[in-house]
């Protein structure tokens, strides 16, 4: 349980973290700061619901296309999250392009590093594995 609610907060970071990226890049897109939380959550799982989905279907129907499939949820997910509520505005075809791009690279990377940073050997005190006793000095 704790595991997924780690994974869960990571995944939350990393999302926050990608629409914050695109809205300080980006002049046509942006975040109200009212509703920031709101779309964050909704970019979550729409990403976390649709890329497995999508996989599922291109793996089936076009192979080749299976390594956009991160950048296609993360479109998918950035045009419902800007349904929902007037938090998240983006105008023209090269900002939702380039917001699609810099979200999912952001997100990515963070997913990717968070882990290392926020759970270093439990804030640099090491960690048993299960099963094994640490060695008694003499």
């Amino acid at each position: 349980m704790i595991r997924f609610l780690l994974r869960t907060l990571i995944f939350l970071a990393s999302a926050a973290l990608g629409l914050l990226a695109a809205d300080a890049v980006l002049d046509d897109f942006s975040v109200t700061a009212s509703g920031f939380v709101v779309t964050v959550v909704v970019f979550a799982v729409i990403q976390s619901v649709l890329a497995p989905f999508i996989a599922k279907m291109v793996s089936r129907y076009a192979p080749a296309f299976l390594g956009g499939i991160g950048l296609l949820a993360c479109y998918v997910a950035l045009l419902v999250a800007s349904f929902v509520g007037d938090s998240l505005t983006i105008r023209g075809v090269s900002t939702w392009v380039l917001a699609t791009i810099i979200v999912w690279l952001v997100t990515a990377l963070a997913t990717f590093f968070l882990p290392f940073v926020l759970l270093r050997k439990a804030a640099n005190g090491e960690r048993v594995p299960r099963g094994r006793r640490p060695r008694q000095e003499s």
